[in-house]
């Protein structure tokens, strides 16, 4: 089959979010790539994380689609405030993050390439 539909809660339940990528091998091979990863996040109002991410080797891009994120970098913060809101990262920069405080909120993460975890 050329193609695949399926749900991001659904296909991201076993690895927080994340449903597309080379994690996915031997489970759903159609999601499986070593180019990107695709993680979509519904975060619980006051959801946050304070440990810095360690720095990551891949770029990352965060899009809001719901609610609101803030995201603080060694060297700043980004807030998204409005969907379509969005941050780009590169490799080696390192992050903690807080959402919305009284609204779920909703975010597509996309990163590449896809790493060995």
């Amino acid at each position: 089959m050329s193609w695949y539909a399926g749900n991001a809660d659904d296909d991201g339940a076993e690895d927080g979010g994340w449903f597309f990528g080379r994690f996915m091998a031997g489970r759903v091979p159609v999601l499986t790539s070593d180019e990107v990863e695709v993680k979509w996040a519904r975060l619980a109002p006051g959801s946050r994380d304070d440990r810095w991410s360690g720095p990551e080797p891949q770029t990352s891009l965060v899009v809001l689609v719901a609610g609101s994120q803030r995201l603080v970098f060694r060297e700043g913060e980004a807030h998204l405030r409005r969907p379509g809101d969005y941050v780009v990262w590169f490799p080696g920069d390192e992050h903690t993050w807080q959402s919305s405080e009284t609204e779920e909120t909703t975010t597509i993460t996309v990163r590449w390439p896809s790493a060995v975890e």
